[in-house]
């Protein structure tokens, strides 16, 4: 069974940063699309970013317009985690924050979530103005 966990979340102020680390195994993490998403009380899942384990020529990495100069996807491959820098955060930012894994090859420009077969049970994400 693959097991996708993320770490990371916590609660912050308004312009404050966190990191995300989302981490699977050697055989599921190598070479697929991993995406962050996020769900808020009441909201439809949304999707944050996206990062191709395998490097630029499979896609991206890929960010939803309100995350766009103030989230980072990166990854450590060593460690098989990715991870997500999220810097001057908003309170609209907050919500459950969600890893998933595309185990078909490389990410698409728009970031589906019903692309992704594997999900983690996701971290809470708290901004407070």
């Amino acid at each position: 069974q693959v097991e996708v966990v993320e770490s990371g979340g916590g609660s912050v102020q308004a312009g404050g940063s966190l990191r995300l680390s989302c981490t699977t195994d050697a055989y599921t993490y190598k070479y697929n699309c991993m995406g962050w998403f996020r769900q808020a009380p009441g909201k439809e899942r949304e999707a944050v970013a996206s990062i191709y384990t395998g490097g630029p020529a499979g896609g991206g990495p890929y960010y939803a317009d309100y995350v766009k100069g103030r989230f980072t996807a990166s990854q450590d491959n060593a460690k098989n985690t990715v991870y997500l820098q999220m810097n001057n955060l908003k309170p609209e930012d907050t919500a459950m924050y969600y890893c998933a894994v595309r185990a078909a090859g490389g990410c698409y420009s728009t970031i589906a979530a019903p692309d992704f077969t594997h999900w983690g049970q996701g971290t809470q994400v708290t901004v407070s103005s």
